[in-house]
């Protein structure tokens, strides 16, 4: 029953293909049977939508008259990375603001522009023969700048942590605000429809894959930072605590805000809400098993953010649907659960995905370079050293 991504490409581009949601996908494999629905359909669509840190715009403002090479730059006073040519820069969402601290940071200015605001721009340089202009402060827009274009090192995170705190203080984190004394637990994944868990081993997903970056069609570029296929999984291959990331790259000025939010984390520190969405081919029964999982078939850990280490303790295991049913069991103890990422959002990404494809014949592209297999690297940790030692 194999098909080949040169088949599904041709049903795409004849408006012939069948396409369904993880989520759609899953009801019908438990419906009429997974070999049925492999048969079926030819492409699954994922989608998620969650605080991604990794994440960051590049951004080229053309050259002024007399033309300036930008050493230090602030973009309505977030400081953004003046170690590139004399007019790019590196803009990361974490930055926050130098004059508003994490209220306003880089995600702030990137969602402002996807707004259509204008962005006050400022720059110093300490002056060249052949870029003698030593400052700069003026007004840009989007449609001001060249180039705009979304690199984001480490998005779509394959199965995050369930994070909750065993400590008397409160403690605020990249996970929320976690209660003491086990008072609640959040955790950050679109379960059935995350694109990784939907891939678990990367048989259709790395670099060059097309999908969908905050609204725009995008590409994986690489694989993510703190890519670690290496890790405990269940008897489906799938992770059971953190894994695989996906660095993607996409046009800033094909993106929507409808799938690219700014936000800042109480205690924390500013992050940016985007929403990544990839499609998965059909090829065999051995993809459709995996397609066919559901949020009570996908498991995550539960780890003690009250324990200020690298390695937090494990307090045991739960299934996506117990994390979504309101409540789960920790140490004997009933804790409510919350999400920080949108299910419904994933859902409008998975289902706009799927418009892509059956109306816009947005094809899927069989990647170039597949991505760090199971068992073939293990992420490292930064040891503190002396020189001598190394």
């Amino acid at each position: 029953m194999a098909k080949s991504w040169e088949e599904i490409n041709a049903r795409i581009a004849s408006g012939e293909a069948v396409v369904f949601t993880a989520e759609e996908f899953a009801t019908l494999a438990a419906d009429e049977g997974v070999k049925a629905a492999a048969r079926r359909v030819d492409v699954v669509t994922t989608g998620t939508f969650g605080p991604m840190c990794s994440t960051g715009v590049i951004l080229n403002f053309g050259h002024s008259d007399p033309p300036i090479r930008m050493a230090e730059i602030w973009l309505n006073d977030v400081a953004a990375y003046g170690g590139l040519a004399a007019v790019d820069t590196y803009l990361g969402v974490t930055q926050p603001s130098s004059t508003r601290g994490i209220e306003y940071g880089g995600a702030h200015v990137i969602e402002d522009l996807l707004r259509g605001k204008a962005v006050r721009l400022r720059a110093t340089s300490p002056g060249t023969d052949c870029y003698p202009r030593t400052e700069i402060d003026t007004w840009v827009t989007l449609d001001d700048l060249n180039q705009a274009y979304f690199f984001n090192p480490r998005n779509a995170y394959q199965n995050y942590a369930v994070a909750v705190n065993t400590t008397d203080s409160v403690l605020h984190t990249y996970l929320g605000t976690l209660l003491p004394r086990l008072g609640n637990a959040t955790y950050c994944s679109a379960g059935v429809l995350s694109p990784l868990l939907n891939d678990p081993t990367y048989r259709t997903i790395g670099v060059g894959s097309r999908i969908f970056v905050a609204g725009a069609p995008g590409y994986v570029a690489w694989q993510g930072t703190q890519h670690n296929p290496h890790t405990d999984r269940d008897s489906h291959g799938v992770p059971v605590r953190p894994a695989g990331t996906l660095a993607v790259i996409a046009d800033l000025k094909a993106a929507s805000p409808e799938f690219y939010s700014a936000a800042t984390f109480t205690g924390y520190g500013v992050s940016s809400f985007v929403g990544i969405g990839v499609p998965v081919p059909v090829l065999d029964e051995d993809i459709a098993a995996t397609l066919a999982l559901t949020d009570a078939d996908l498991t995550a850990t539960i780890y003690d953010y009250g324990v200020a280490g690298r390695s937090r303790p494990s307090l045991g295991t739960v299934t996506y649907a117990e994390l979504r049913s309101g409540s789960i069991e920790v140490e004997g103890k009933k804790v409510p659960t919350g999400p920080i990422s949108s299910l419904p959002r994933a859902r409008r990404i998975a289902t706009e995905l799927k418009r892509w494809i059956t109306e816009e014949r947005f094809a899927i592209a069989e990647p170039v370079e597949l991505l760090p297999q199971p068992g073939s690297q293990a992420q490292k940790p930064l040891e503190i050293t002396t020189r001598e030692a190394i």
